[in-house]
């Protein structure tokens, strides 16, 4: 029987599977769900000690600010499940504390609009990600549905050192390949992709080349794994194998250790909401880049993959195809763990 049958969030072995992801620390560096009580208990019963969350797709400074305000609102309701992250500290208090630590970030440098003093205001207010493009040309870097990508501008350049000087990570997972690129250069500090998987695997628009993984992980760089539907090879019907082996691979290619997961989980997202994420405000007509219009709503996740309590299928699927325990907790969450622990404190006082 395939493993995407066995280790279904629907079947009684699902008991094993969460029995398994309290065992490992685990970190989703990515995911954009329409939050609720259900979600952040799901989250505990997962043993999901952090998530690193979107807070902006296209928001501008002020209304970025309204949406601190709103998780703050939601770390006021439900401290026992959620609380807001920092620190790597953070995710260890939360593992040893039974919730889950939140960690926010930008899929797009909108919230800093023009102004590059506001990146360290923005990392003050807990901001630990951002990236420097969004599908289309930013003021900092160009996104990987443009025609033409002619890397990283003036303002980019200055953004990315001010970035590493405060401590917010440089994220380039819907850039195009020369920024991306160059963001890796041009970074004094690793970077990530915190939700793409390998073009190779699958020739998804979004996903990354063989020479970005490579530039990325030579330079220390961190690699989270996607499960949206539209990054897996075969859609909504990929394998747990086949995800699981495509990391393999990665990691035969890259080394275990700059692999993580980045879910990119849009969980209880009515369709609607991809058009604000793809579309924001400029544009009139539906332009999804990825190909036609039957792309422009939410896809129905794996049935390995369901929600927040299902890591622990990832677990064992990675335990399935060959990885040591050591390398499954690695990905499941220590290498996040590590990399957050160096790169979200300003320069100078990373851990030796």
């Amino acid at each position: 029987m395939p493993m995407s049958q066995i280790y279904c969030s629907q079947f009684p072995i699902v008991v094993l599977a969460r029995i398994m992801a309290h065992s490992s620390l685990i970190i989703d560096n990515l995911q954009y769900a329409n939050w609720s009580e259900n979600i952040f208990r799901q989250m505990s019963e997962g043993g999901v000690s952090a998530v690193h969350v979107t807070i902006a797709y296209h928001e501008q400074f002020r209304e970025t600010v309204s949406n601190f305000e709103a998780w703050n609102r939601w770390f006021e309701r439900f401290p026992d499940l959620i609380f807001q992250g920092f620190t790597g500290d953070d995710v260890r208090r939360a593992q040893s504390e039974g919730r889950t630590a939140i960690f926010l970030g930008f899929q797009n440098p909108s919230p800093m609009e023009d102004d590059i003093g506001l990146i360290e205001v923005l990392h003050r207010l807990g901001a630990r990600f951002m990236q420097l493009s969004y599908n289309n040309q930013s003021f900092l870097a160009t996104g990987c549905y443009e025609d033409k990508d002619p890397g990283i501008t003036r303002f980019g350049k200055q953004a990315i050192a001010e970035m590493n000087r405060v401590g917010l990570v440089i994220d380039m997972s819907h850039s195009a390949e020369r920024s991306t690129l160059e963001a890796i250069e041009m970074s004094s500090r690793p970077i990530a992709i915190t939700h793409a998987n390998p073009h190779a695997w699958h020739p998804a628009l979004r996903n990354k080349s063989h020479t970005v993984l490579k530039s990325l992980t030579d330079a220390d760089g961190m690699l989270g794994f996607s499960l949206y539907p539209h990054h897996l090879k075969d859609g909504s019907a990929c394998t747990l194998e086949s995800f699981c082996r495509a990391i393999a691979d990665a990691a035969e290619l890259y080394g275990a250790k700059h692999l993580g997961i980045g879910s990119d989980l849009c969980q209880d997202q009515p369709d609607s909401v991809v058009e604000w994420m793809r579309n924001g405000r400029w544009s009139k007509v539906l332009d999804f880049g990825e190909g036609s219009a039957s792309d422009a709503g939410f896809p129905p996740q794996p049935d390995w993959f369901v929600d927040n309590r299902d890591f622990g299928n990832i677990a064992q699927g990675l335990s399935s195809v060959g990885f040591s325990q050591g390398e499954v907790d690695g990905i499941m969450g220590q290498n996040w763990l590590r990399f957050y622990d160096d790169a979200f404190v300003p320069a100078g006082s990373e851990t030796s």
